[in-house]
C-alpha cells in the first residue's frame, strides 16, 4: 500500500532506525510496539534520520521500561538554547501487563529485550522492541549459510529469466 508520496502505510512503514544485529546475534520470541518519550530536538533529528540502535538494550526499573544506549545525533541548526545528550536514557511508553511481561521473561536466564527498530506510526515515533534468547555459534552460522543461498538462488533465477 502506496500513498501519494511513496510511502509505505501499516506496521512498521517508514522505518528510522533497524537493528541489524539483533536479528544476527538473537531469536525472537515475541515482539511489542511501545510508543517513545523524546524532547523536541529528538524528533526534528529523527526525522531526518539521524539515529542508531546498535549495541542499544532495554531495562526494566521500578515499573517503568527505558532504552538505553540509543544515539540520537543532535542537528547544528536545532538545540542551539539547549544542552543536547546524544545518549540519554529515553522512557517507553507501555502497558503495565506488557512491562510486567517483559520484566518476568528478562529474569530467566539467557533471555533479554532489545529494540529491533524505530519507525514513523502517523506523526508518532514507535519503538518495536522483542524478547529474544541468545543464538549459539553454530546457530549463527546456520543463518548465514541460509542467507547466501538464497541470495544465490535469486541470482540464478535472475540470469534465468
Amino acid at each position: 500500500m502506496a500513498n501519494k508520496k511513496g510511502k509505505r502505510k501499516g506496521p512498521g512503514g517508514n522505518v528510522i532506525a533497524l537493528n541489524k544485529k539483533a536479528r544476527f546475534e538473537y531469536h525472537i520470541d515475541e515482539t511489542f510496539e511501545a510508543g517513545l518519550s523524546l524532547s523536541g530536538w529528538e524528533v526534528k533529528s529523527l526525522r531526518a534520520g539521524k539515529a542508531q540502535l546498535t549495541d542499544t538494550y532495554i531495562l526494566v526499573k521500578n515499573g517503568e521500561a527505558w532504552l538505553l544506549g540509543s544515539h540520537i545525533t543532535p542537528l547544528n541548526t536545532t538545540s542551539t538554547h539547549e544542552v543536547a545528550d546524544p545518549t540519554r536514557t529515553r522512557k517507553l511508553l507501555l502497558h503495565r501487563k506488557e512491562i510486567a511481561k517483559i520484566f518476568s521473561r528478562t529474569q530467566d536466564k539467557g533471555h533479554t529485550c532489545v529494540p529491533l527498530k524505530l519507525y514513523w506510526k502517523k506523526n508518532l515515533v514507535k519503538c518495536e522492541l522483542a524478547l529474544v534468547t541468545g543464538k549459539k555459534q553454530h546457530d549463527k552460522r546456520a543463518t548465514e549459510k541460509e542467507r547466501d543461498w538464497n541470495r544465490q538462488r535469486a541470482r540464478i533465477m535472475r540470469e534465468s529469466n
